[in-house]
């Protein structure tokens, strides 16, 4: 074994936390790939998720460059060594993949492997996921694995943790859909209710106006004046249920505390570094501080999403009589004459339209390879 009983179980540990502090799958599984290549330094590692249709919902490789993966080509199929794994739901380990009578080939660009120790990954009796590792860091003896029993010992318990992280990061991604599925059912119920009577009755009312103007102008002018009502309450109903969605963190415990919790949560959630800090800002008017979460939000949102950003700052300021909100990323920013186009692609309009509605203001500097760093300022604090 190529770790003592010491380092083994601190590198064990290691893996463990590191997967503990991801909430979505594919973050999950990235993880799982990394730790388990790390942990019995290994070439190359992979992990497959099984579909329903011989192949694999998700596929991730540790080991490969992109450039690699791209020519590599589609995803394998679940047959040859993959398949003994996911239907026979046993450990492989094989001296050279490429002698087994299973062994099917790959495409050309697919690098050589040649030692390989494999296991399920196992939910009970349902298997939900193949892991495995190839050409291990060693001298290897005549003929034989440099995988040995140990190897297959450790990486099997990384496999049985494997599977806890990502079945809760399944149930974690199913309760947020079904949480968004359900404030939108409520929404689409409460907007029907309170809005729909009001512009039916708008409806019929204009439909009244415009069959009087001609016969009984004055009737008409009254007819219209009740548009203008119900006009009036339909938006007023509106308004209502959107103010609804204001987060509820942020009524109870503030911006301060709400910034942190989403930041912390962010964290946990994707592999890129998100960080909050916070100095000196007194609690601001309620409009301002829905004003600046949503334009941290967005910023986030663009940052995590679309920038493949490595590190996210966030920070919140009192400045001078302002409060100032900034979040900063290393990614791959943009150029900015062609603000326009990105700034309907980055939601920059509405942001800057939130902070000019509380009378703040709102600048953006980015280029291309240099990051983003979007700051809102507002007065008070």
């Amino acid at each position: 074994m190529s770790h003592g009983p010491r380092s083994g179980l601190a590198a064990v540990s290691s893996a463990l936390l590191a997967m503990s502090r991801h909430l979505e799958v594919r973050d999950v599984l990235k993880t799982i790939v990394a730790s388990a290549r790390e942990l019995l330094d290994a070439e190359y590692a992979a992990l497959g998720v099984p579909d329903d249709h011989g192949g694999f919902a998700q596929f991730v490789v540790d080991g490969v460059s992109d450039e690699q993966w791209k020519a590599i080509g589609p995803l394998p199929r679940q047959h040859g060594i993959l398949a003994a794994m996911l239907h026979e739901a046993k450990a492989e380990r094989l001296a050279d993949v490429r002698k087994d009578p299973r062994f099917e080939g790959w495409p050309s660009a697919h690098p050589d492997l040649v030692d390989f120790l494999g296991l399920p990954i196992r939910d009970g009796d349902e298997v939900i996921g193949a892991l495995f590792l190839a050409n291990k860091r060693c001298p290897k003896p005549e003929g034989g694995c440099g995988f040995t029993g140990e190897d297959e010992e450790l990486l099997s318990i990384l496999a049985q943790h494997a599977a806890i992280a990502l079945t809760n990061a399944r149930l974690y991604e199913r309760s947020r859909e079904l949480t968004i599925a359900e404030e939108r059912s409520r929404l689409a119920h409460e907007l029907h209710d309170a809005v729909s009577q009001k512009l039916f009755s708008l409806r019929l009312t204009a439909q009244a106006a415009a069959a009087l103007v001609d016969r009984d102008p004055g009737r008409a002018k009254g007819e219209l004046q009740q548009v203008a009502t119900l006009a009036a309450e339909a938006a007023d109903e509106l308004r209502a249920a959107v103010v609804e969605l204001r987060p509820a963190g942020l009524d109870e415990d503030g911006l301060v505390a709400t910034l942190r919790t989403q930041v912390h949560v962010l964290d946990r959630a994707h592999t890129a570094r998100v960080t909050f800090t916070s100095c000196g800002v007194r609690a601001l008017p309620a409009a301002q501080e829905e004003a600046m979460l949503r334009v941290a939000q967005e910023a986030l949102h663009n940052a995590l999403r679309h920038s493949g950003a490595e590190r996210v700052e966030v920070t919140l300021e009192r400045r001078d009589g302002t409060a100032a909100l900034r979040v900063t990323d290393d990614g791959s920013g943009f150029e900015p004459a062609t603000i326009r186009r990105a700034g309907r692609h980055l939601g920059l309009v509405s942001m800057r339209d939130r902070a000019s509605g509380v009378g703040g203001r709102l600048t953006v500097e980015s280029a291309p390879g240099k990051g983003t760093t979007i700051e809102m300022e507002v007065p008070g604090g």
